[in-house]
């Protein structure tokens, strides 16, 4: 099928197109551009579920690309993508597809971070949360398990846990450390309301 045959790199580039052209400029750029922006927590939620999305959408087309046949199924209630590999007799292509989703969500935020866009807008920080989120999640309560990205990549003997955790861990830190001192990220998880205070957290009854 056409899909498979899209690599990873052409899906972190439509969706920083997709970014590019969606945010728009809220009054002067010299804080947070949010500040008055409509559907906040709904478009803050749609970049959040764009980024898990292209998370398994990396595993898949990695596994097709590296001549696995993915499959979908559940793990403990989770919705778990396998890769149709074996990976007893091919580590290398195990390997390649575990790292993929957490590879393609950092591509995407250092994407979001370097190319020059009207930033800050409320779409782009839910992928950068998204991708931020996910691999803290991995890093931690996530690290272990049976179908755990990081424990996967450590039994395939490419790297051990803790390398894997240094690695993926560095560039989330980096890429955290880079929203926290970017002006137009200026309260990330808050949004600014007309009366001068904040909305805090996510509220469903926003529109």
């Amino acid at each position: 099928m056409r899909l498979f045959r899209l690599t990873t790199s052409s899906l972190c580039t439509a969706a920083l197109v997709a970014i590019a052209t969606s945010t728009t400029t809220v009054g002067a750029q010299s804080g947070d551009s949010t500040a008055l922006e409509p559907n906040y927590w709904r478009r803050f939620g749609y970049g959040f579920g764009a980024s898990i999305l292209l998370h398994e959408v990396g595993h898949i087309v990695t596994a097709v690309a590296v001549g696995g046949h993915p499959t979908f199924g559940f793990d403990k209630l989770r919705p778990t993508v396998y890769s149709g590999l074996n990976s007893q007799l091919e580590p290398h292509k195990q390997f390649l597809f575990s790292a993929a989703g957490l590879t393609v969500q950092s591509l995407i935020d250092e994407g979001i971070l370097d190319m020059p866009h009207s930033r800050g807008g409320a779409l782009e920080r839910g992928m950068l949360g998204g991708g931020i989120g996910t691999t803290l999640f991995y890093l931690t309560i996530g690290r272990r398990g049976s179908v755990s990205d990081i424990d996967f990549m450590a039994r395939t003997h490419a790297v051990t846990i803790t390398q894997a955790t240094l690695i993926f861990g560095s560039v989330a830190a980096m890429h955290t450390i880079r929203v926290w001192r970017d002006p137009h990220y200026a309260n990330f998880f808050a949004r600014p309301r007309a009366d001068g205070l904040l909305d805090v957290g996510l509220n469903f009854g926003a529109r």
